[in-house]
């Protein structure tokens, strides 16, 4: 048995898919029963369920060998990293209490370091939390997501610019979330790792932010389009209409600022491990069609 946290999300229900796909006895843990019937269907067991409630989520890690483990964003809260503390508080306990062996976390780079990162720093906490509970811990650390440009196609559309407070002219590791789920559910299936690891899941090359702006404002028949590095106060300023409170929006050019610096940075390098298949060029044919759908 394995135990998917967060199967409804990008990189939840790819691993509950592809682990299903495999032939393995699959448990999907989510907040939403509908969310999760496409992969009931698929013969998955359900559990739907507050993963910050450790009673229910040692239920139903009960009788897995492994578990994916990830943490739902949630870009409402003002304390990012106490958000997070709940979740490692309740998948901590939950681990122990169940019996599992096995966990596979997804971090992100950057989350060996312990200051200046924003929303990194919890999954910082989580990381050395898990390294204590005596299970076999591999750590992933993904780069920067492709679907993060989703979020930007509303400034394309209403503007005509694409910006952010990361500079554009830094070369960032980027991937897909579809990418992370499957090294996932590899990792999952072959249930090969011992001891604590880290794997890092880095795109097939580096890109700058005004390069994936140029890729997309081809997509979309704006070949011009630009990149526009926004003041952090603006940024703030702009995050909180659309739903982010003040802690996360701050939290978040906090991180932006640590890519700028190039603390946040693969450690490991390109090799046959670390390197995920998608270019851009492939991924932004994705946020094409969902910026001529707006």
């Amino acid at each position: 048995m394995i135990t998917v946290l967060g199967a409804a999300g990008n990189t939840g229900k790819v691993v509950a898919e592809k682990l299903l796909g495999a032939g393995n006895k699959t448990r999907v843990i989510g907040r939403s029963a509908e969310r999760l019937r496409s992969l009931r269907e698929r013969g998955a067991e359900v559990a739907v369920g507050d993963a910050t409630d450790a009673a229910f989520l040692t239920s139903a890690f009960r009788g897995a060998e492994s578990i994916y483990a990830m943490v739902p964003p949630d870009y409402r809260q003002e304390d990012v990293r106490s958000y997070y503390q709940r979740f490692g508080d309740s998948i901590g306990q939950a681990v122990r209490q169940a019996g599992v062996r096995q966990v596979v976390f997804l971090s992100s780079l950057g989350g060996e370091l312990a200051d200046g990162t924003g929303p990194i720093l919890g999954l910082h906490d989580l990381e050395e939390r898990f390294k204590t509970l005596g299970v076999d811990l591999l750590i992933l650390r993904p780069a920067y997501f492709y679907e993060n440009l989703f979020g930007s196609l509303g400034l394309i559309k209403s503007q005509g610019i694409n910006g952010g407070v990361i500079k554009p002219d830094v070369a960032l590791a980027m991937t897909t979330t579809r990418d992370i789920g499957a090294a996932a559910a590899d990792e999952l299936d072959r249930g090969e790792f011992r001891g604590t690891g880290v794997r890092e899941l880095l795109g097939p090359r580096d890109y700058t932010l005004a390069e994936v702006t140029r890729i997309l404002g081809e997509k979309i028949g704006k070949p011009d389009l630009k990149y526009v590095q926004f003041a952090d106060v603006d940024f703030v300023g702009a995050l909180i209409p659309m739903g982010f409170s003040r802690g996360t929006a701050e939290a978040i050019v906090e991180m932006c600022q640590a890519i700028n610096a190039g603390r946040i940075r693969p450690l490991e390098g390109r090799n046959k491990r670390t390197t995920m298949p998608t270019p851009f060029e492939t991924f932004a044919d994705q946020l094409a069609a969902a910026y001529r759908a707006l």
